[in-house]
C-alpha cells in the first residue's frame, strides 16, 4: 500500500493538537514535498529523514513522496515530526507493517545518523496522548519529563532502528515506569533577613491571600532578599499548578528541568527586558517571563528603570491571569497568573528622607522618576510598604527570626481557609465573592468610608483593601473581618504618591488608620 498514516502532534502554546502525518507514494520523477502549513525546521526535515534512513540501512524510495501534515490550517514547527515522517515513508514503501501503529503516537528529531534527539513540549503531550490512550514513542531524553504525568504509556527510544525493531516484533522496547525522584523544592530562608517585622509581615500576608506588593526604599535595604524568600513561604504547589508549570517550561527555549517540578518559579527579569521579552512572541510563540511565572514570583528590581510602556503589558494579565499572543495566521495563549514583587528606591539616587541628608534630587526630579509607573499599574498592585535602612548596631544584635518553614505553615494554614471557602485565593475574589465573603461590621463600614474620603480610593482600591483585609482576618484564624484587619490592610495602598510624600509625613498617613482605630 503506497499510503501511510501516522500521528503525532504539533505545539500551540500549551496546547498540543493532534496532526495526522499522511505519506503518500505515486509514480514520477523522484521528489519529496512537505505540505500542511510547515515551517522552515519542518521543511527541512526531508534532508534529514533521507540521511537517517540511508545511514539507517532502509531504502529510500526513488519515487514522488507526498508527506501531508493534517490540519492544513495549523502551523507546524521544529524538528518534532522527524520521527513520524520517517515512519510513515518506511510504512508506505512496505518496510515495516502498518496495522499497529494506530495505537502509538510518535515524537523526536533525528539525527543524520538516525539517532533521536529531545524536543521540546512532551509533557502536554504525554496529557493529551493519555486521553486518547495511545502509546507515546519519544526520544530517551525525554521520558523522565513525559512519565511526570501519570497513566501514560511511555516508550522511549535511542535510535530510529530501535523503534523500527519494536515495530516489527524484532526487539521489543521496554515502557519508562516512572519519572526519576524529584527532590523537595529548596529556597532561601526567610531567617537570614534580619529586623524588617513590617515587611516580614507584609510578605506572609501577600503569600497567604497571592497579593502583589510594591516595596519601597533606599539601596541595601534587604527588598530582594525578601522578594526572593516569598516562594519559600507560599503554600506548596498541587498537581494541576505543577502540570501547568511544567508544561510552560517544556515549550520554552530553556526547556523543562526535573528540578523545576513542584518548585514555585521566580523570575526577575532584568529593567533592560523587552516587552515581547515579558509578554512572550516570535513565529511561533514561545511564552514570555509572565508566563514562566504562572504559579509564581515575578520580581521586577528596580521598577521605574523599565520602559513605561514594557510596565504597562502587565496590566491585563495581572486581571485576566491570561496573556493572549495574536499573529497573522493563528494564535496562542499563555496562563499567566503570577504574583507580581516590585522594588523601587523612593527617588533616583536612592536616599530622599533619609536622616543624614545625603539626597540632593530636585522634587521636580523625584517626580520625574516617580511618573514612570502609571497609576493604573500602581492601582493594580494590592500592598504598597516602605522598607526604611537597618541600623548597623540592629544587623549586629544576635537575633533568631522565625524561619521559612513556620511562616509557610502559618500561610498554608491560611490558604487552606481560603480553599474552602472558594476555589481560589483572596487575590482573585470577583465582586460577588467580596460581597459574600467580605462583610464588615459598623465600624468597619465607617472606617473603609473614611478612607476612601481621605485617599481617594478608586472602586478597584476599595475591593483589594477588602480582600487584603480577609487574608490578613484568615492568618489570625477570624471568620469576620475586623476593624483592626481593615485598618492594617489601608495601611498597605499606595504610598509614593508625590515627591514630597516622604519628608512631609504623608507616606506614614496610611498607617495612622492602624493606630488611630484598633479593635
Amino acid at each position: 500500500m503506497s499510503l501511510a498514516v501516522i500521528y503525532s502532534r504539533a505545539q500551540c502554546g500549551i496546547e498540543a493538537p493532534l496532526v495526522h502525518v499522511e505519506t503518500h507514494l505515486a509514480n514520477g520523477l523522484p521528489a519529496l514535498s512537505i505540505v500542511g502549513l510547515p515551517d522552515p525546521e519542518v521543511k527541512e526535515s526531508k534532508d534529514r529523514v533521507r540521511a537517517a534512513l540511508l545511514n539507517s540501512r532502509f531504502e529510500f524510495p526513488a519515487r514522488r513522496i507526498t508527506i501531508n501534515l493534517a490540519p492544513a490550517d495549523l502551523p507546524k514547527g521544529s524538528g518534532r515530526f522527524d520521527l513520524a515522517i520517517a515512519l510513515g515513508i518506511l510504512a508506505a514503501s512496505g518496510q515495516i507493517p502498518q496495522p499497529q501503529l494506530g495505537d502509538y503516537e510518535f515524537f523526536g528529531e533525528l539525527a543524520l545518523s538516525g539517532e533521536l534527539r529531545p524536543v521540546h513540549g512532551m509533557l502536554s503531550a504525554a496529557i493529551h496522548t493519555r486521553n486518547q490512550q495511545r502509546k507515546l514513542v519519544l526520544p530517551c531524553a525525554n521520558a523522565d519529563e513525559a512519565a511526570l504525568i501519570s497513566d501514560v504509556e511511555i516508550i522511549p527510544a535511542n535510535h530510529l532502528l530501535d523503534v523500527c525493531a519494536h515495530l516489527t516484533g524484532q526487539q521489543s522496547l521496554s515502557f519508562h515506569a516512572q519519572a526519576a525522584t524529584v527532590r523537595r523544592a529548596q529556597y532561601p530562608d526567610l531567617a537570614d533577613v534580619k529586623a524588617q517585622p513590617h515587611a516580614r509581615r507584609a510578605l506572609e500576608i501577600a503569600a497567604a491571600g497571592g497579593h502583589s506588593l510594591l516595596m519601597a526604599g533606599p539601596p541595601g535595604t534587604g527588598k530582594t532578599m525578601l522578594a526572593s524568600r516569598l516562594p519559600g513561604i507560599m503554600p506548596d504547589m498541587d498537581e494541576d499548578e505543577a502540570r501547568q508549570s511544567a508544561s510552560i517550561y517544556s515549550i520554552s527555549p530553556q526547556g523543562f528541568s526535573l528540578s523545576h517540578w513542584k518548585q514555585r518559579p521566580f523570575r526577575a527579569p532584568h529593567h533592560t527586558a523587552s516587552a515581547v521579552a515579558l509578554v512572550g512572541g516570535g513565529s511561533q510563540p514561545r511564552p514570555g517571563e509572565i508566563s514562566l511565572a504562572h504559579n509564581g514570583v515575578l520580581f521586577l528590581d528596580e521598577l521605574p528603570e523599565f520602559d513605561r510602556r514594557v510596565l504597562e503589558v502587565l496590566r491585563e494579565p495581572m486581571e485576566s491571569g491570561l496573556i493572549t499572543i495574536s499573529r497573522a495566521a493563528h494564535q496562542a495563549e499563555f496562563p499567566a497568573r503570577f504574583q507580581l514583587i516590585a522594588a523601587m528606591n523612593p527617588c533616583p539616587c536612592g536616599y530622599h528622607g533619609q536622616a543624614d541628608g545625603r539626597c540632593r534630587c530636585s522634587p521636580e526630579r523625584i517626580q520625574r522618576y516617580r511618573n514612570k509607573i502609571s497609576g493604573p499599574l500602581l492601582d493594580r498592585i494590592d500592598m504598597h510598604i516602605q522598607v526604611p535602612a537597618v541600623p548597623l548596631e540592629m544587623l549586629k544584635k544576635k537575633s533568631h527570626e522565625e524561619s521559612s518553614a513556620t511562616v509557610r505553615a502559618r500561610v498554608q494554614q491560611a490558604r487552606n481557609c481560603q480553599l474552602k471557602r472558594s476555589p481560589f485565593p483572596n487575590s482573585r475574589l470577583d465582586n460577588r465573592a467580596i460581597e459574600a465573603f467580605c462583610i464588615l461590621d459598623e465600624s468597619g463600614e465607617a472606617l473603609i468610608e473614611q478612607a476612601s474620603r481621605q485617599l481617594g480610593l478608586s472602586a478597584r482600591a476599595y475591593h483589594r483593601i477588602l480582600k487584603v483585609a480577609r487574608s490578613i482576618a484568615d492568618l489570625a484564624g477570624e471568620e469576620k473581618i475586623r476593624s483592626a484587619h481593615l485598618a492594617e490592610a489601608i495601611g498597605y495602598r499606595p504610598i509614593m504618591l508625590s515627591a514630597d510624600s516622604v519628608s512631609s509625613g504623608s507616606a506614614c498617613e496610611h498607617h495612622v488608620f492602624a493606630k488611630e482605630h484598633p479593635e
